[in-house]
């Protein structure tokens, strides 16, 4: 009988142990997942609305504020497809950047958008593909103030918007920036 409780007790403790081993596995997996996966789940999808010192109201916007339209980007989950109210439009050019976060981990590459008047001392706008800058945006953890390089340029109009995510969840405010292509009418 001794024998029996004694392997019992050997195969529970074993168990035990093969449960516990998995789930820090799968919490380590979550990590990484998080900290590997789209860098916007880290993104800052509300803002205060203030928008950057020098930037430019557009004079005449296909979307003016306070008209409607839809998302056709998919920066973040539940976006595309989302019907915007538009806060705010202003003329400038807007840059897909790659960094690597100033709180370290994995490089974001070709992050959609940030704005000329978001990089510190930056020179006349367009900067080409391949200039190196420092981020003055904070739309995600870590991005004030890294180091980037510039892997696109386009001068058009962005836009401030306010939208409920198409998957559900919490109304987004002074989302920035979705640019000019990225919206239709509804």
């Amino acid at each position: 009988m001794k024998l029996k409780n004694n392997l019992f007790l050997t195969l529970l403790l074993a168990f035990s142990l093969t449960l516990a081993a998995c789930g820090n596995d799968k919490n380590k997996n979550q990590k990484e997942e998080t900290h590997e996966g789209t860098e916007h789940g880290k993104m800052d999808h509300s803002g205060s609305g203030e928008v950057p010192k020098g930037l430019k109201e557009a004079k005449d916007p296909a979307f003016p504020v306070d008209s409607k339209a839809i998302i056709k980007a998919d920066h973040m989950k539940g976006m595309d497809g989302a019907e915007a109210t538009i806060v705010g439009a202003y003329d400038t050019t807007v840059y897909t950047v790659s960094y690597t976060p100033t709180t370290g981990g994995k490089k974001v590459t070709d992050h959609k958008w940030v704005i000329h008047e978001e990089l510190k001392d930056a020179e006349d706008p367009p900067l080409k593909p391949g200039a190196e800058v420092t981020l003055n945006a904070d739309h995600m953890k870590g991005m004030k103030g890294a180091k980037a390089t510039i892997d696109s340029a386009e001068k058009t109009t962005v836009y401030m918007v306010d939208y409920t995510p198409t998957t559900g969840g919490e109304k987004v405010t002074n989302h920035k920036w979705v640019t000019e292509s990225e919206l239709s009418a509804e």
